[in-house]
């Protein structure tokens, strides 16, 4: 029967490892992350001891792959390849729109589809928006499967909710799971309604903090400084609250028109009793999401963002070689795969492995 010793991982697109992470507390052995934004090696190599390949994966060779894996041992490819902004083309001409979104927005994926091919891993693991199931018809995700199909692998995917997996953050991803050695599938969801981790579960114990400020014991739990109005905002909001309950001078024009109103989660607060909004690369601004703190006058801090992606409150992302940028570790956070999701893809391996009997 086959163990998971035998076996060694690279996550591609790895970013500061959330993905990595998770499987690293499943104890699978993972020799290197890749990705192309070099601000990221910081964290994903001082956090899980692996190495960071800083390369852009439309121009990784399958040799250099195979490289980056322990000679003798089996292989597992992960990955979240994000889609590409499709702000560079001209959209008045939508003769040829949708190919051309396919051929930018989706590139990375059909990287990822040819390096499966080159290297031929034993199990696979992607992870993407679950936009990808509809564009053009599911044209996209079709054109992967198929690659996947044409080379041996059993595939499966679904649309899972990271909050059914103990991570305090309604976020919604598509997990796809393919291996040469029959059927794998995503485990069945561990939490349901009675039992997700709420922020105050996540976030309630951390020491308090103002707003503009750093907590003395962990430097990233600091929240954006707000400008005079923007307190008096969030001072108006109460929990769960939006700025539906603000007096008319502190309403933004754009709420007052018919199109605005639909915004309602923007200035908004967190709930102590439900768990968090998805975590976006701009979470840590209230004018962003509904990113304010439950009861503090501030939004979140960078340390309250990385719990609610759960990643462990060790986790490093200063690097104390660079000037520190709150913009910078906002993104890295907002794009990180939840590590009690890639826990939950580890688990859904773990147990695949072991039902290989070579």
């Amino acid at each position: 029967m086959a163990k998971i010793e035998d076996f060694d991982v690279v996550d591609l697109f790895c970013g500061v490892g959330g993905l990595t992470q998770g499987f690293i507390q499943e104890n699978f052995h993972v020799s290197a992350g890749v990705d192309f934004d070099s601000t990221c090696q910081y964290a994903y190599v001082t956090n899980n001891k692996a190495q960071f390949i800083y390369k852009d994966v439309t121009i990784l060779s399958g040799e250099e792959l195979k490289n980056f894996f322990q000679k003798e041992k089996r292989k597992i490819l992960i990955g979240c390849a994000p889609c590409q902004p499709f702000s560079i083309y001209n959209h008045k001409n939508n003769n040829n729109k949708e190919r051309q979104e396919k051929d930018t927005k989706w590139r990375l994926l059909y990287s990822f589809a040819n390096l499966i091919e080159n290297i031929q891993p034993e199990i696979i693991s992607m992870e993407n928006v679950p936009q990808l199931l509809t564009f053009n018809k599911g044209e996209v995700i079709n054109d992967f499967v198929s690659v996947l199909h044409k080379n041996g692998y059993s595939v499966s995917y679904k649309i899972c909710n990271a909050q059914d997996y103990g991570v305090p953050q309604r976020r919604k991803r598509l997990i796809l799971l393919a291996s040469k050695h029959g059927a794998i599938e995503m485990i069945p969801p561990t939490h349901n309604k009675d039992t997700y981790k709420t922020v105050k579960e996540a976030i309630g114990h951390l020491p308090k903090i103002s707003d503009g400020e750093h907590c003395p014991t962990d430097f990233l739990h600091f929240a954006r400084k707000l400008n005079p109005l923007n307190k008096k905002r969030i001072q108006a909001t109460p929990e769960g609250g939006g700025w539906e309950t603000w007096n008319e001078s502190l309403i933004l024009d754009c709420h007052k028109k018919e199109k605005g109103r639909n915004f309602k989660s923007v200035y908004g607060r967190m709930k102590w009793n439900d768990v968090s909004p998805t975590m976006t690369t701009y979470c840590v601004g209230i004018s962003n999401g509904r990113f304010g703190h439950p009861e503090q006058d501030r939004a979140i801090s960078l340390r309250e963002a990385a719990i609610f992606q759960s990643f462990p409150e060790t986790y490093d992302f200063i690097n104390p070689q660079l000037p520190f940028s709150s913009p910078t570790i906002a993104r890295q956070i907002g794009n990180a795969v939840p590590v009690g999701l890639a826990r939950a893809v580890a688990v859904s391996i773990k147990q695949h492995i072991n039902s290989i009997n070579d």
